[in-house]
């Protein structure tokens, strides 16, 4: 995980982020296909899985375990029934059973054992829910785990083949030994059925119930429990130690800068180097005009630019912190033809943060900013970013979106007024559903709507739901509103965008400036502000947008990282 701010006033969660530093120019950056390259003892599982939908890992990513034990796991897993999933780890894979009773102590008792597919290592750690239609939908439990040892054989994969494994369970609730045993082929699945049973050891328990220790091994929780409020899900589209996603994002933050560093800042030439929370900055041109005034106000320049995003970062970061940024550059002010800029320059300061696109193709860009730290966003100023644009999704699971983006997008013969109609409309209709929300202006013409939702839905499924809400609400004034794709075709209407939900898709941040005259912000409102008179869409500029934030606060900042699930329309 890359550092964060060090005036970050709370830590960062501990997650597995894809975050690093570019490798040297001559390096060639790794690829990944969205499937990861596994064992072929692997491919009848990834046959039956859409790792577009089911957040289980898609394996590949894991090899054998660094201290040289076996593993094994038994997951509690209810699916179309409830059974237990008994996992050994051997040659490189779990070999699995689905035991419908689950394993026991007692040593007088067989259980039933159908001999499934093998899972990848990765999959020992999995607690959470399988989307229901996928391949073993339902919610999942480690209901133990430990290591284990073969008995009488050196090669248990070879003793899996002849149908006979003697094993020593040292885990949580099992322990002793265990024999796996084939009976053949049955119960019209085609699959091995085979027979579990405990010896008479010193371990064995007469009676012992399986279902009368019904809790995980890692969490405590019971199935019901992890169904109603899954605490994680899996990336499956990312290695085995980045798999892992918590729902809950814990979100930083962060400090503005003291007095003494803006004083510092505006007692520079047009050139010079500023000292801001401990890192040095070369900022140049700081007199140039990049914004020319509105309203009888002056010209606003780099320098405005800079200190603004210095005195915004406590509320701007937090939308920008883990996820790569694509730029909207306007370096010879807004007056002049911008241009969209993603790639890390060669001459970026090491100390920024990058993240590599590791789906990329060759000719896409490879390396993004992660802006996470006050600095960066100053440093962004100074190259001329007028517009921040960030992904939806995190560079934890860059293909799990954690908003979902509702864009109403004005017509050249919309008015503002008609703007307003659409987003109340979305009030109701999401007021109606329960779904969590906040609009805000764009700082040009137009309103958008961010709803935090759960990383475990797909760009399909949040681009879906935000579709059919907009054509919802299309409905109701179908006046207003046109479906067609290209602005010329669209009689001057307001389109209700849903496509901006795609993986590098982007929307303004919220109180990020825009290239126009004054420098207006885009900014987050409450619902109830939709009824204001005096409400426009460029309402607050750099100037005047930290005032409003010492008297209204920020009404989005409760939903940044928010695990909503999305209801079903």
């Amino acid at each position: 995980m890359a550092a964060r701010s060090s005036s970050a006033k709370k830590a960062a969660p501990q997650t597995k982020a894809p975050v690093k530093k570019a490798p040297v120019k001559k390096a060639a950056p790794r690829k990944a296909a969205p499937v990861k390259k596994a064992p072929v003892a692997l491919e009848t599982y990834q046959a039956k899985r859409d790792f577009e939908k089911t957040p289980e890992p898609s394996g590949g990513g894991a090899g054998e375990d660094p201290t040289g034990d076996r593993r094994f796991v038994v997951q509690r897993h209810r699916a179309r029934a409830l059974h237990y999933d008994v996992r050994l780890e051997i040659d490189g894979v779990l070999v699995s059973w689905a035991v419908p009773k689950g394993p026991t102590l007692d040593p007088d008792v067989r259980r039933m054992a159908v001999h499934v597919e093998d899972h990848p290592l990765e999959y020992a750690d999995f607690e959470g829910v399988i989307p229901r239609g996928e391949y073993g939908g339902g919610d999942v439990i480690v209901w133990d785990r430990g290591t284990w040892v073969p008995h009488d054989t050196a090669d248990p994969g070879q003793a899996v083949r002849d149908g006979s494994l003697h094993v020593d369970l040292h885990g949580e609730k099992l322990h002793g030994r265990f024999v796996f045993v084939r009976r053949g082929k049955g119960g019209g699945s085609g699959k091995e059925q085979w027979l579990l049973l405990h010896k008479h050891d010193e371990f064995a328990v007469p009676g012992w119930d399986t279902e009368e220790h019904d809790r995980s091994v890692t969490s405590g929780r019971t199935n019901d429990e992890v169904q109603a409020a899954p605490a994680a899900t899996w990336n499956s589209d990312a290695s085995a130690d980045q798999a892992e996603i918590a729902l809950r994002r814990e979100v930083p933050t962060w400090d503005g800068p003291t007095d003494s560093e803006l004083a510092a800042l505006d007692a520079l030439g047009k050139k010079g180097v500023w000292v801001v929370q401990g890192v040095e900055l070369a900022l140049t041109n700081l007199d140039k005009v990049l914004f020319p005034g509105r309203d009888g106000e002056g010209a606003l320049t780099k320098r405005d630019l800079i200190r603004y995003h210095a005195r915004i970062a406590p509320y701007l970061l937090p939308y920008l912190y883990d996820r790569a940024i694509n730029l909207n550059r306007f370096p010879n002010g807004v007056d002049k033809a911008g241009f969209w800029h993603k790639e890390v320059p060669a001459h970026a300061p090491e100390w920024l943060t990058r993240w590599h696109y590791d789906d990329a193709r060759d000719d896409d860009t490879q390396w993004y900013f992660v802006v996470d730290q006050l600095a960066s966003l100053a440093w962004m100023a100074n190259y001329g970013a007028i517009e921040l644009h960030p992904w939806t999704s995190a560079t934890t699971a860059s293909r799990r979106p954690t908003w979902a983006l509702i864009d109403i997008d004005p017509g050249t013969r919309t008015t503002f007024d008609e703007a307003l109609v659409l987003a109340r409309l979305y009030r109701v209709a999401l007021e109606h559903l329960g779904v969590e929300s906040q609009p805000k202006v764009t700082g040009k013409r137009g309103i958008q709507i961010w709803v935090p939702v759960t990383p475990r839905y797909s760009f399909e499924q949040t681009r879906d739901w935000v579709e059919k809400i907009s054509r919802a609400v299309g409905q109701m004034v179908p006046d207003l509103v046109s479906w067609k794709w290209h602005t010329r075709e669209r009689s001057g209407l307001a389109r209700l965008d849903y496509t901006q939900n795609a993986v590098n898709k982007t929307l303004v941040a919220p109180f990020s400036a825009r290239p126009a005259a004054g420098a207006p912000v885009s900014v987050p409102i409450a619902w109830d502000e939709l009824d204001d008179p005096e409400l426009t869409p460029d309402r607050w500029t750099i100037r005047t947008v930290l005032d409003r934030l010492a008297t209204a606060g920020d009404p989005m900042a409760r939903l940044v990282g928010l695990p909503q699930d999305l209801p079903e329309l």
